[in-house]
């Protein structure tokens, strides 16, 4: 029988430094092969994002079926959802007129919605809960929005708001910063602030994306997209395999004799 207060793996890894920088690379992976296929290929948002939809589908019906965590496939959902979010972010604020701030308000939003109705269906939004194929499902409803909300503030700050990609990455890395601080330093929710972090690492990845892909003329270092996105890829693939991956615990779901 299960005993009460036993635990089970999640099929989501544990929250580790590794986790947190496989999660940056993967942001920036999404944004400079997002744009990679919708701009260096001049195959448009509209068709990028459908590709990458379709991926996506494929990636999260694995990620539902498997038994247990397999970390390549973890982080396949994961690149899958930034470069979704990636194209659907520009198609939105670019060829829909929408505006970085228009287009960042709404996502915001609809990652304010998507937690909500979590929370209100399943009591919790913890990572430590994801237990079931509907939890999980919140989980990557959530990431989806979060990472296509972070393509929408990184343009807007670095754009429209004067820093550049510089400066842009500046300013999430130290917001990053105070969500580590808040974590040694005080009581704050453990929820909040990895949806706090979770969020700021997509915007994060989105300005130094393009810092190493934009032309010099538009502030970037100009590496090229697809030289960019395959040394992220390598660099990627080095941290999956060298660095600590596990699977995370939740309490167990029921506890029956």
């Amino acid at each position: 029988m299960n005993h009460r207060g036993s635990r089970t793996l999640s099929k989501v890894p544990a929250v580790t430094l590794g986790f947190w920088i496989i999660k940056i690379a993967a942001t920036t992976l999404g944004e400079t092969g997002g744009d990679a296929v919708t701009m260096t290929l001049n195959l448009g948002y509209l068709i990028g994002t459908a590709i990458f939809a379709a991926i996506l589908v494929l990636a999260v019906g694995a990620q539902l079926r498997a038994k247990r965590f397999h970390p390549f496939l973890y982080w396949a959902v994961v690149v899958a959802t930034t470069t979704v979010g990636t194209t659907l972010a520009d198609f939105v604020d670019r060829s829909l007129g929408v505006g970085y701030l228009g287009g960042s308000l709404m996502l915001f939003a609809l990652v304010l919605i998507s937690l909500g109705a979590w929370y209100r269906t399943c009591g919790s939004v913890s990572v430590n809960t994801i237990a079931s194929p509907k939890v999980e499902l919140f989980y990557w409803s959530t990431i989806l929005f979060s990472q296509t909300l972070g393509t929408a503030l990184g343009d807007w700050l670095a754009d429209d708001g004067g820093l550049g990609y510089e400066g842009g990455a500046l300013v999430f890395a130290g917001g990053l910063l105070l969500v580590l601080l808040a974590f040694y330093l005080t009581k704050v929710s453990r929820t909040l602030l990895f949806w706090a972090a979770f969020i700021l690492t997509r915007p994060l990845g989105a300005t130094v994306g393009d810092l190493l892909d934009k032309p010099h003329a538009s502030g970037g270092l100009e590496f090229g997209r697809f030289t960019a996105s395959a040394v992220l890829l390598t660099f990627m693939v080095a941290c999956i395999l060298l660095l600590p991956q596990r699977a995370g615990e939740h309490p167990a779901a029921t506890e029956r004799d």
